[in-house]
């Protein structure tokens, strides 16, 4: 007994070691905050697998029945001193034997949204949840019907489809294959018969209930083919292509954007074989993308129920009805795409008001000045109020603001101390987040953000600020959601973790917008459907090239995932920025959404040299001048979800090469950005097909990989050929800005005709415009 005992937690422990968690006979070692690795309970021998097998009952009219799942253990299995563990089927044992199945009979159905989206539903239990879209954060609206999808049928197979795919059902052995409109499979549920080609048994698609304490978690298993990359997850500062990555879904604070873990995780990816897949879950997920088994993606969901949204077409139509379903971004007021200034931290009105002068008396165009922890009278201790002796009259200093073409945004968070002043009140109204004794989790009590009442507290104190002048508020941190917490909305933890940066977004960008006509907010944590709520930014890089080229790989992620508006602290935020680095940095800053300078000081360029106070103005001048350009290609991408910092796959979706690139991206549709990654003048670039037009100095580049030369600016800027790209005469505040004097610069190499697109402040349509 003792021996196999011990075969068992040596196996376990074989099968489930990760950097983030040790695994032991009498559970986890679980550092709190850090990714919670869903894959671990897939191998552990005292749970009970339930695989899926056949379709039992199904009506093809209205598209939903019940499917049989044999009920399966995990055994070790030796092979010359090989150990590995196999399915092997079980009988139950469980009292009395009357009341249970062996191997249930569960729902599953089909719903059919759209001509390109589907969405599939299972349970792993006879007790049917409440759904409630209606309700349901994570969705903008109800989903729609779509009545277009025609239904065919033979002794094995129920097939749906509609012009632009296919959804088969096979009933023996069950299985879902996806199939695009030519017939071509995209990706098939894995079954138990597919391992009887391999020694490796993989387990299929699959349910768990475990052993600890008879929860349920489901497991979707999909085939993974050769080339076949997989692109979103949220905020991934990892290679953007996540075949071979094991991608945790759950929101964390992971210090910086240099490691696999996420501030903003989206249970969303999609394929280069033309089909994506919306986990509709709050529950943390681990996606095995071909990392532990190469052809195959392992979803490893928290969650007892699947309901997953497929969508068939190009990554643009993939982007579209995930957002048409989860929300677009809001189009946002013009000052917010001008330059945020910023530190940590600024600490009185006078030195926020210095800082605005010098922006203007050194001519750097600029429009919203950042206070962050120090503007109350104790740093980082959020009481809602200016500090009396630093701030003697904020009106006053927010007034000055404005008059000079500034506006102001102000840094706060969701925990209380217990030092805080605000820290009894919330206790004592029951507005915190409770543990299972009904006290607190934390030292610290955490906004209980799904209690009406709490919400209804924080909002009344965000209005006195707006009400004071202020602009904009920073939505930080909202990454440490108590796991173990039991929320006011009768969920623990387990699915509130990865919902409250959702809640927290929400709760402040309605706010704002309640109380200033313009919802703006400047928010670290995400999950799904936190792109209404905007702005988002990239956390706390590292100073150095690497801390460069995650927050690219962020940026290029989270555009990915249904996100149009996106920013990063230009320079790193860590120690203060070295020249060199914070000088490549600039161009990929000001060429983001959003454009912010923060983190350790210096970040003000005229504290660091007269050279870079030039360079810092070049670009902020750049953008400025482009700002019709910008403003235009921000509003497209609200109405079509699409992401102003853009993988070049997402233009370019029939370029193989396109697909390859991840340390380049368009700025909207017409402008090529390759950030100047290490020391140099040059870099080499993979250029799609077509022309290409140096914006910096006119030369003309064929598509292919090429090495170029960073002009003035220290970037490659290109232009697509055939583009019309409006510009302005340079304004120091977007307020100023002469829209009567818009010009559209023609570029041109090879093509016939340039296009371009224009939107002005109080305009209700996008207008393209051809010559």
């Amino acid at each position: 007994m003792r021996k196999n005992i011990l075969l068992s937690s040596l196996l376990l422990f074989y099968c489930c070691l990760t950097n983030a968690q040790i695994q032991t006979n009498n559970g986890v070692q679980y550092l709190l905050s850090q990714p919670k690795d869903m894959s671990t309970d897939f191998c552990d021998l005292s749970n009970t697998y339930f695989f899926a097998d056949s379709l039992s009952q199904f009506n093809p009219t209205t598209a939903n029945g019940t499917v049989k799942w044999k009920r399966y253990r995990l055994v070790p299995r030796q092979a010359f001193n090989t150990n590995v563990y196999w399915p092997q089927r079980l009988q139950m044992l469980d009292f009395p034997n009357t009341a249970y199945d062996n191997d249930p009979k569960l729902k599953f159905s089909i719903e059919f949204v759209t001509p390109r989206t589907v969405r599939i539903k299972m349970l792993t239990t006879p007790v049917e949840p409440k759904d409630d879209d209606a309700n349901d954060l994570m969705l903008c609206k109800v989903p729609t019907v779509d009545h277009t999808w025609k239904m065919s049928q033979t002794e094995k197979t129920i097939i749906y489809s509609s012009q632009y795919g296919t959804i088969e059902i096979n009933k023996y052995p069950w299985r879902i294959v996806l199939k695009d409109s030519t017939g071509k499979v995209l990706t098939q549920t894995r079954t138990y018969a597919d391992d009887d080609s391999s020694q490796i048994k993989l387990l299929p698609f699959n349910f768990i209930k475990r052993g600890s304490d008879n929860s349920r978690s489901i497991n979707p298993v999909f085939t993974l083919s050769p080339e076949e990359k997989i692109f979103g997850c949220g905020e991934s500062f990892t290679s953007l292509n996540k075949v071979g990555q094991k991608v945790q879904l759950f929101v964390t604070d992971p210090q910086g954007p240099e490691s696999d873990g996420q501030y903003k995780p989206v249970p969303f990816f999609f394929s280069n074989r033309g089909y994506g897949i919306f986990m509709h879950t709050s529950a943390p997920v681990t996606c095995d993308f071909g990392s532990s088994y190469i052809g195959a993606d392992r979803l490893f969901m928290g969650d007892e129920k699947m309901d997953l949204f497929i969508f068939f077409g190009k990554p643009k139509d993939i982007l579209n009805e995930y957002t048409d379903i989860t929300g677009k971004s809001p189009m946002l007021p013009l000052w917010t795409f001008g330059t945020w200034m910023s530190r940590i931290t600024y600490f009185s009105q006078k030195e926020g008001l210095d800082v605005a002068e010098n922006l203007r008396s050194h001519r750097i165009p600029a429009d919203v000045i950042h206070f962050d922890t120090g503007w109350f009278g104790t740093d980082w201790q959020c009481d809602y109020q200016f500090a009396k002796d630093r701030f003697p009259n904020p009106v006053l200093m927010l007034k000055q603001m404005k008059e000079m073409g500034f506006h102001v945004d102000l840094w706060q968070l969701p925990y209380f101390t217990p030092k805080n002043k605000f820290f009894k009140e919330l206790v004592d109204n029951n507005m915190e987040v409770k543990n299972a004794a009904g006290g607190m989790p934390y030292e610290d009590a955490v906004l209980d953000l799904s209690n009406p009442s709490t919400v209804k507290w924080y909002q009344d104190k965000i209005a006195g600020l707006i009400k004071q002048g202020v602009s904009a508020i920073k939505c930080d941190f909202g990454e440490a959601a108590p796991l173990n917490g039991i929320y006011y909305s009768g969920k623990g933890g387990l699915y509130e973790h990865n919902l409250y940066p959702l809640r927290y977004n929400k709760a402040l960008w309605e706010a704002v917008k309640q109380y200033s006509g313009d919802g703006v907010i400047w928010a670290r944590s995400a999950w799904a459907g936190s792109q209404r709520y905007p702005i988002h930014w990239g956390g706390d890089a590292a100073t150095t090239n690497t801390g460069l080229i995650g927050d690219l790989h962020g940026g290029l992620s989270i555009g990915l995932s249904g996100f149009s508006f996106w920013s990063h602290d230009m320079g790193g935020f860590v120690t203060a920025s070295p020249e060199d680095i914070y000088r490549r940095w600039l161009p990929f800053g000001f060429l983001s959404s959003h454009t912010r300078a923060h983190g350790a000081p210096p970040k003000e360029p005229w504290l660091i040299s007269d050279s870079f106070t030039d360079a810092f103005r070049d670009c902020a001048e750049m953008k400025y001048k482009l700002m019709p350009y910008v403003y235009a290609q921000a509003k497209d991408c609200t109405e079509k979800g699409l992401p102003m910092v853009r993988a070049l796959f997402v233009e370019f979706p029939d370029d193989p090469g396109a697909w390859l690139v991840e340390d380049e991206y368009l700025f909207g549709s017409q402008i090529l950005v390759a950030p100047l990654l290490e020391s140099g003048d040059s870099r080499i670039c993979y250029l799609p097909k077509g022309k290409w037009i140096d914006y910096q100095n006119g030369t003309v580049y064929d598509g292919g990989y090429q090495t170029i030369k960073v002009g003035k600016i220290p970037a490659v800027i290109l232009v697509r050929d055939g583009s019309l790209i409006p510009h302005v005469p340079l304004a120091q505040s977007t307020d100023q800005i002469d829209w009567t004097k818009v010009e559209m610069k023609e570029y041109k190499a090879s093509a016939t005709k340039c296009t371009g697109l224009i939107y002005k402040p109080g305009d209700k349509y996008v207008k393209t415009v051809i010559r």
